[in-house]
């Protein structure tokens, strides 16, 4: 079992990862090789255990010692463990903890483009995606809806955000990912990738056109809420793509869409499997 301390200084330092440091000061964009994050839940700390990400420290209620956390605290058994009723933990980082649990945990070198996309046929592109909760939405989409891996222009929320990682329900940590180094698709089209403009035009093709399904490498574009893509991300896409609507409704919720788009888009890659 691992060493539980029960918290009685709000301001110990092993307690600022929880407390006072931002997302973006867990990424630490400058020293990269430092970067940490938040994982919430005994499901998405377990899953990025199986993934082989290595832990830091756990917080934790009391009350989940010896219910929910308990097997990850015997996965964890030389890592500290600070802990405190409920109320006081939600004073200390400021929201209600879900399922009683976090745990900082070092993050690691992103993979190349290149390396995730090789031997892959579907892809999904986000772009400027900001909102940490559709991110994780439409990651779980991907993983679950047969997509290969998920590539985030520089202006997307990133997947281990806490939001990001607990919406996800942990499948940042099964699918591959990675971002791009700008906000262009040439390297996914040099990779062989016919690229799929998600976007409400009136000369798109539908959703469910064979000709899509019959490509062997698809590389799926999803826009930022509100906007969605620009003009010019759109026109560099082979394919101008909607879901058609009913009822007067204009559109889907970004992650909604991508729910959508990915089972049509995935058939092929399910029945393979």
């Amino acid at each position: 079992m691992s060493s539980i301390t029960e918290i009685t200084d709000f301001f110990a330092p092993e307690l600022d990862v929880y407390a006072r440091l931002t997302e973006n000061q867990l990424l630490n964009r400058e020293f990269p090789e430092k970067g940490m994050f938040i994982a919430e839940s005994p499901k998405v700390i377990g899953r990025a255990l199986d993934a082989g990400y290595e832990p830091i420290s756990c917080l934790m209620e009391k009350s989940h010692i010896e219910g929910e956390g308990k097997q990850i605290l015997a996965r964890i058994k030389d890592v500290p463990v600070f802990c405190a009723e409920s109320d006081v933990l939600t004073q200390l980082t400021g929201f209600k903890l879900t399922r009683g649990m976090l745990c900082a945990m070092k993050r690691r070198p992103l993979p190349a483009v290149k390396e995730i996309c090789e031997n892959k046929n579907r892809i999904v592109i986000l772009d400027r995606v900001m909102n940490p909760t559709n991110v994780g939405a439409i990651i779980r989409s991907a993983a679950a809806l047969g997509m290969d891996a998920v590539l985030l222009t520089p202006g997307c929320s990133d997947p281990l955000y806490r939001r990001a990682a607990r919406v996800s329900m942990g499948t940042v940590f099964q699918i591959e990912w990675t971002f791009l180094s700008g906000d262009g698709f040439d390297e996914i089209k040099d990779l062989g990738f016919k690229t799929v403009a998600m976007a409400l035009k009136e000369n798109s093709l539908s959703v469910d056109d064979p000709r899509l399904t019959a490509e062997k490498k698809l590389a799926v574009v999803m826009g930022t809420e509100g906007d969605g893509l620009s003009d010019k991300t759109i026109s560099a896409c082979d394919y101008t793509v909607k879901i058609p609507m009913c009822h007067g409704v204009d559109s889907l919720n970004v992650a909604a869409a991508s729910a959508v788009a990915f089972y049509q888009f995935g058939k092929s890659q399910v029945r393979e499997e």
